[in-house]
C-alpha cells in the first residue's frame, strides 16, 4: 500500500509541473508577441507596393457580370464586388 501512496504522489507533483510548465510557455509566448507587435510592428514589403501599382488588363464586361452574379447568389444579394485584380 505504501508504493501505491508514493506512486499517486509522484503523479500529482508531475502533472503540476507538467501544467505550471505549459501556463509559463503560454502567457509566455502571449508577452513575447505583445512585445514584438508593440516595439517591432511589421512593415508593409515594398514588393507587394509596387506590385499594386503596375497597371492590369481590366476585367471584360461578361467576366465582371458572371461574377457580380455569384457573389449575388453566395451572399443572397447583400454583397457587392469592391474590386476585382489578378492575384
Amino acid at each position: 500500500m505504501e508504493h501505491l501512496g508514493i506512486g499517486f504522489q509522484l503523479m500529482v507533483v508531475g502533472m503540476t509541473t507538467v501544467f505550471l510548465i505549459l501556463y509559463i510557455v503560454i502567457y509566455g509566448g502571449k508577452l513575447l508577441i505583445t512585445a514584438v507587435n508593440r516595439f517591432a510592428p511589421a512593415e508593409e514589403s515594398k514588393a507587394k507596393k509596387s506590385t499594386a501599382n503596375t497597371s492590369q488588363a481590366p476585367i471584360d464586361a461578361t467576366t465582371m457580370q458572371v461574377l457580380d452574379e455569384v457573389v449575388k447568389q453566395i451572399t443572397n444579394n447583400t454583397g457587392h464586388i469592391a474590386d476585382v485584380r489578378k492575384l
